[in-house]
């Protein structure tokens, strides 16, 4: 539990500073926690043979990730068009070494890729693009409200009133109540920010109306952020995989630790700009 304390505080407090800073240095940590994510899911999902250090769908994955972030990096207004271009690509890069090398690869380990690919890389990018949104540098912390707030709400209203599960074989220790409780918990803390920015941000241009959108915002996302984390938690019971790696001390890998935040993120994306008309 120490451990997991330490490396907690540690993991937010440089998260603080890096999505406050925004800009490269953003873009280059969601870059890397994409790539660690994608190989955690492709190593989890056997893609790789058995014999294999390394598998060319996974290869094509890499390429796509990098491909994909240029775009971002080159500027977002390219995203439109050449995003979805990436995106194709990569999936009929992933079929090609498919039919060229068959039957090496077998077509579940072909579609594992192309979900891996999506599921974490992409979907995170979205921490990103909604930091660049206007008035982003403060929009983009409903994201980890909506995440991490509705996990630890979650936490402790499980622990202290948990009584009916919420998915009995999945995760045996997640109730109803605790579920509530996240949501609940997630837009009380989006209210508490947004009543803070109305008062202290003096070069916010967004209206009152943040304090109802905002923990509109974060409860509908902490919905989606337990369907996530439990989504993440299946996937790892279907390989009976503990964790999905060691990387960050008392809680696993990147999978582990951003599972809520992968479907958090582009749901908050796109309701930002369609509850407070914050256009790209």
């Amino acid at each position: 539990m120490l451990t997991r304390l330490i490396s907690g505080i540690v993991m937010l407090a440089g998260l603080i500073v890096v999505v406050a800073l925004g800009g490269p240095v953003l873009l280059i940590f969601t870059l890397l926690i994409s790539l660690i994510g994608f190989f955690e899911l492709v190593r989890a999902c056997g893609v790789r043979n058995e014999k294999e250090t390394f598998a060319l769908p996974e290869a094509v994955g890499y390429v796509g990730i990098l491909a994909f972030y240029g775009l971002l990096f080159f500027g977002k207004e390219l995203m439109p068009t050449y995003g979805l271009m990436v995106i194709i690509l990569t999936i009929m890069g992933m079929l090609l070494f498919y039919v060229l090398t068959f039957p090496r690869y077998k077509a579940p380990q072909i579609m594992a890729a192309g979900f891996s690919f999506l599921y974490a890389p992409v979907l995170l990018s979205f921490i990103y693009q909604t930091r660049t949104l206007p008035m982003g540098k403060y929009l983009v912390w409903l994201i980890f409200c909506s995440s991490w707030g509705c996990d630890t709400c979650a936490y402790c209203v499980g622990m202290l009133f948990g009584k009916h599960k919420l998915a009995p074989v999945l995760s045996p220790k997640k109730s109803i109540e605790g579920a509530i409780g996240g949501v609940a918990g997630a837009a009380l803390i989006a209210f508490v920010y947004a009543k803070a920015l109305t008062m202290f941000a003096g070069d916010l241009t967004l209206g009152p109306e943040i304090l109802w959108t905002f923990p509109l915002i974060s409860a509908v996302g902490s919905v989606l952020s337990q369907c996530g984390d439990l989504a993440a938690s299946g996937i790892k019971r279907d390989h009976e995989l503990k964790d999905y790696s060691n990387l960050i001390p008392g809680h696993g890998g990147i999978m582990d630790r951003f599972d809520s935040v992968i479907v958090t993120s582009p749901m908050i994306y796109y309701l930002v700009i369609l509850l407070t008309g914050c256009l790209k």
